[in-house]
């Protein structure tokens, strides 16, 4: 058990990072992390890979909420594009998670593992043409950001994560600058996490096996608190240091951890 709760504190940690760093929510890292963890703690191994998702999108809320807050005071956020956004990504999320709960865990697992894998490469294609940095900013409000959010709010909601992979680069995409792009996303990362933890809590299909005591619908609580106290401690520090590294750093930093921890979800049982 103690060993369990070692690595869930370092996948805590380590996301917390990822969180400020990248906009994410570090949710892959925490649901590979979980995939090993929950077996000692009584997780039936069945009710494993849904459970960790579950658990990851609780421990998101805490580490976007430290990564946003940080975001949020050195004036990053895009909220008039945030305010399209988020909407649909809390509607996407709370339905993305009822889907989960219909998935088998080997689906599941594996289209968290090609999630992975296709947004690294997507990531580390568009490497080249960096944005100008004297090109004039733009901050995109079209009503087409409702569907968009939707989208990624339940893809989210699914494979566990905050929507960093695709918010950051839509938002690039649609000429936001990548620093702007993280802090946007970080934000609206939080809504998707609420919403989706609050559906996997009612669990509109519950778990055919029971859980351990500190369970709500498919979340397991205990966890969850583990890795948001190892998160929030590094949030911060992430998000100070994506203000000092340029667009394409970035982008190359989130390729590479897309494609480790995909291949981590893939070596799971």
């Amino acid at each position: 058990m103690l060993f369990s709760l070692l690595v869930l504190l370092a996948a805590g940690v380590s996301a917390g990072f990822l969180s400020g760093l990248l906009g994410i929510g570090g949710g892959l890292l925490v649901v590979a992390a979980l995939s090993v963890a929950l077996p000692a703690l009584g997780i039936p191994a069945v009710e494993v890979i849904h459970v960790s998702v579950a658990t990851a999108m609780a421990a998101n809320v805490l580490t976007l909420a430290s990564s946003s807050a940080a975001h949020v005071r050195r004036g990053s956020v895009a909220w008039p594009t945030w305010r399209w956004l988020a909407p649909g990504m809390m509607v996407g999320g709370f339905a993305g998670a009822h889907l989960a709960q219909f998935l088998s865990a080997h689906t599941l697992r594996w289209v968290i593992a090609t999630f992975c894998a296709l947004m690294a490469w997507r990531m580390a294609r568009r490497t080249r043409g960096a944005q100008d940095p004297n090109k004039a900013e733009h901050l995109p409000q079209s009503p087409w950001l409702l569907p968009a959010g939707a989208g990624i709010g339940a893809l989210s909601a699914v494979v566990g994560i905050g929507g960093g992979s695709m918010t950051v680069p839509l938002l690039v995409a649609l000429g936001v600058r990548p620093v702007k792009a993280v802090s946007t996303s970080a934000v609206c990362g939080l809504a998707i996490a609420i919403s989706s933890a609050l559906s996997y809590a009612l669990s509109v299909h519950a778990p055919p096996q029971a859980l351990p005591r500190g369970s709500v619908g498919y979340l397991y609580l205990p966890a969850a608190a583990v890795a948001a106290a190892g998160s929030m401690s590094l949030a911060p520090v992430g998000a100070r240091l994506a203000h000092r590294l340029s667009g394409e750093a970035l982008k190359r930093v989130f390729a590479l951890f897309l494609l480790v921890v995909g291949a981590l979800i893939a070596a799971g049982r």
